[in-house]
């Protein structure tokens, strides 16, 4: 009854744990994949650059930190880009008779957070006219996911706390109902770790037992969640979160790790007191 007991606290805190693990990845991974929507600067130039200041530009650029691409578009190729935006409503465009959109580079960076420096040291630049981000929605993306990484951290450590007093309370009534027998081996001269080895595979083995349970009721779950979003619901939410194999595989080295540790910190902090004879 009390491996019963003990293997019902581990399942129960690991899927709970699971849970909240699921949540905070998913949501991390919808504001990372948001802000790799939002990670390119756009810098309009000044119709009377051309040529070699043009290529001086984008030398500089080049050079700055955090800068992953930087590639040139013309005014013609800009007009063509937004004929094709505006679609069937694209040829009010051929009325134009001069071009109004100016030449401009678009850069890509290596992450968002480079984007304040990268735009300070653009605006120094002689030529260029306007700089172009989205700044409001970088910064509000940078704080949600600062915070969901804060606080997601924050709860699985509270969680894996208490699922090892729970855990580790629950071994130590088992091996109280054993006090009789630690005691005899002591009297005739076994070592504390002679008597320790049976009990810390026995904890080893019962965390590992949890942890699968755990993680067939949370994969399991999991599984089904994505399989109801991305088929009857809102496929382009799915395409933020993460695939069922993926978590499923990286729940099943956490849990079994989390598991064993448990259930071994729990045996062993459970007999201290009953080796003291």
């Amino acid at each position: 009854m009390m491996s019963i007991a003990s293997i019902g606290s581990v399942a129960s805190a690991l899927v709970i744990l699971g849970i909240v693990f699921m949540l905070v990845l998913n949501i991390n991974s919808l504001a990372e994949t948001a802000k790799g929507q939002f990670d390119s600067i756009q810098v309009y130039i000044r119709d009377e650059v051309q040529g070699v200041a043009i290529e001086e530009m984008n030398a500089f650029i080049k050079k700055l930190e955090g800068i992953e691409e930087v590639s040139f578009l013309s005014k013609e190729d800009a007009l063509k880009n937004m004929k094709k935006q505006w679609g069937d409503q694209g040829y009010l465009l051929e009325g134009l008779e001069t071009n109004p959109l100016p030449n401009s580079f678009v850069i890509q960076l290596k992450d968002i957070e480079n984007a304040d420096g990268v735009v300070k040291q653009i605006k120094k630049l002689q030529g260029v006219e306007e700089v172009k981000y989205y700044k409001d929605i970088v910064d509000n993306l940078l704080r949600i996911t600062h915070f969901i990484r804060l606080a997601g951290t924050i709860l699985i450590a509270v969680l894996i706390g208490i699922s090892m007093f729970i855990i580790a309370n629950t071994i130590k009534l088992a091996v109280a109902a054993r006090y009789r027998e630690i005691n005899i081996m002591k009297y005739v001269g076994a070592t504390n770790w002679f008597i320790r080895w049976p009990f810390l595979i026995e904890g080893i083995i019962l965390g590992c037992v949890g942890a699968f349970i755990a993680l067939g009721i949370v994969g399991y779950s999991y599984k089904a969640v994505f399989d109801v979003v991305t088929q009857k619901l809102y496929v382009m939410l799915s395409a933020y979160m993460i695939p069922a194999t993926i978590l499923t595989h990286n729940l099943a080295v956490i849990f079994i790790v989390l598991g064993a540790g448990i259930g071994a910190l729990g045996s062993i902090f459970s007999m201290r007191r009953f080796l003291r004879v």
